[in-house]
């Protein structure tokens, strides 16, 4: 199959009317758009609330900045331009602010405005960063989306971190699997870079993005074999997103597909409170639910995937939420509180951590305002300019 389309102006998606075209373009004037024709091809334009429309065509509310830019504080991960190092074992390279698709659910919506700068056209001082630190044994290629880089860049930063003993884990961060799954099996150099690279003692995981069973075509099923047959390991995570993916049945689904492809369903998340993406917000209550229908109707395989939240304090899995009471633990922790329970009032309307009363409790929770998330993207900048100087 011949390599996709792509279309980054609103006026030249055919199936929208002229009306609409118009009504979003000044949405795309403020956020980027990027899609191609194999994944439009996927949308139902018969119905106006196709979940795949939604999770790539603009919407207004993205224009109502309810939230915060950097709901997870990620500004404060930072440990070198580019380099974010959270979790004591697991380090992100920032390597791409572009995206095969750009969904507009996206919690790095940020990324997406003209006036942020957060990935580096040099990422050696993150590699650099990461040789000094043995306790990291898991580098995460994100953005952005890790396998929109041309091979040959993502080559030379695999060739890097390979050279590294104590990495034993590469992610890769992407879309691509079911946005642009040609872009995987139609490339031998990726397919031949990731054999050389994915061994029994040092293996590249792929993390896939796969918001709705729909993306499970049979062109994302060969994706998903070349990669396996690789020896890369596929594993999959969404957020639950109202609109979208927020029906047991259709989750269920996801989960079976999924099980069945050979891709392990890894996470379920709580889709982070960030300015403009308030339309796909569910509170904890109805997402928890929703998941566990959904895990109801599934096998033990698909019953694997967790359902959490991506705080500033670390990641927060919920156990239950029942009789008005959210039970939680952390999955992962930025101060070590690990596996630590919690049990908090969860008023019907909580869709976030910050939400359950006494939750400040268990973290130091500062105010936040953009201001002081661009001035800390003017000193990475700062310091980027200064390492190439």
């Amino acid at each position: 199959m011949a390599q996709p389309k792509y279309i980054m102006n609103i006026e030249k998606v055919p199936h929208l009317s002229d009306e609409e075209k118009q009504k979003l373009k000044q949405i795309t004037e403020k956020f980027v758009f990027r899609v191609n024709d194999y994944y439009l091809s996927l949308i139902d334009w018969g119905d106006p609330e196709d979940p795949i429309r939604k999770l790539v065509i603009p919407n207004e509310g993205e224009l109502e900045e309810y939230g915060r830019w950097d709901a997870s504080d990620e500004d404060k991960n930072y440990v070198v331009p580019g380099c974010q190092h959270k979790y004591e074992q697991t380090a992100l390279l920032i390597v791409s602010e572009v995206c095969g698709a750009y969904c507009r659910y996206c919690f790095r919506k940020r990324l997406f405005r003209n006036d942020i700068k957060e990935a580096m056209a040099d990422v050696q001082p993150g590699i650099d960063y990461i040789k000094e630190h043995p306790e990291i044994t898991n580098v995460l290629l994100t953005g952005g989306d890790s396998l929109i880089l041309a091979t040959r860049k993502l080559r030379r930063i695999i060739e890097q971190l390979r050279e590294i003993p104590h990495v034993k884990i590469i992610r890769l961060g992407s879309k691509m699997p079911v946005f642009n799954p040609m872009r995987i099996y139609e490339d031998e150099d990726l397919l031949n870079l990731i054999s050389e690279f994915s061994t029994p003692e040092q293996r590249i995981y792929v993390m896939a993005h796969i918001n709705h069973p729909v993306e499970i075509t049979p062109e994302a099923k060969k994706g998903f074999e070349a990669l396996h047959n690789a020896g890369a390991i596929v594993v999959n995570q969404t957020p639950v997103l109202r609109g979208i993916n927020d029906d047991p049945k259709v989750l269920g689904e996801l989960l079976d597909k999924l099980s069945w492809a050979g891709v392990t369903p890894y996470y379920f998340f709580i889709n982070r409170p960030v300015a403009g993406n308030n339309d796909f917000v569910l509170s904890l209550k109805e997402a928890y639910d929703i998941v566990e229908e959904a895990k109801a109707n599934t096998s033990g395989l698909g019953k694997r995937v967790r359902l959490s939240m991506s705080h500033t304090s670390g990641k927060i899995e919920i156990l239950a939420i029942e009789d008005g009471k959210a039970y939680l633990k952390y999955h992962q922790s930025r101060d070590g509180n690990y596996g630590k329970f919690m049990v908090l009032d969860c008023p019907e309307n909580a869709s976030w951590f910050d939400d359950l009363p006494g939750n400040d409790m268990y973290w130091d929770a500062p105010e936040k305002k953009w201001d002081e998330f661009k001035g800390a993207n003017e000193k990475i900048a700062e310091k980027e300019e200064e390492a190439l100087t």
